[in-house]
């Protein structure tokens, strides 16, 4: 998938409360490997796939900037400016859930749509 057309989904996580068990569960149901990634004092894991190791989604764990995130699969949608994306969401009967948030010089917010569904919008910087 290429990653930098607006509107495509970029990426796929799952934050919940014991990662490391919902990480087995799905290395056992689906075939997928995983890699640590490093969240400073724990990890979570990007989720690989069984042939070519390509990234596939992310588990990680409700803790530090993803406390508040719903325990729900969470699709990130791109978008060509994140401010305008939340001004839209807004006007348009949905609401952040979160405050936008930086990893590096991307940007990203989670969202629900006006029927309660979350997603998060994602801009690449």
């Amino acid at each position: 998938m290429d990653k930098n057309n607006i509107g495509d989904m970029a990426w796929l996580d799952l934050t919940v409360d014991d990662a490391e068990s919902v990480r087995d569960f799905y290395q056992q149901v689906i075939g997928w490997k995983s890699d640590n990634v490093s969240m400073g004092d724990y990890e979570d894991f990007v989720m690989l796939s069984p042939k070519g190791g390509d990234a596939q989604a992310g588990i990680c764990h409700a803790r530090g900037g993803n406390a508040d995130l719903p325990p729900v699969w969470l699709p990130y949608f791109l978008v060509a400016d994140i401010d305008q994306a939340v001004s839209a969401v807004e006007q348009n009967g949905g609401a952040m859930v979160t405050d936008i948030k930086s990893m590096g010089s991307d940007r990203y917010v989670i969202v629900k749509d006006p029927a309660g569904a979350h997603c998060a919008l994602y801009y690449k910087g």
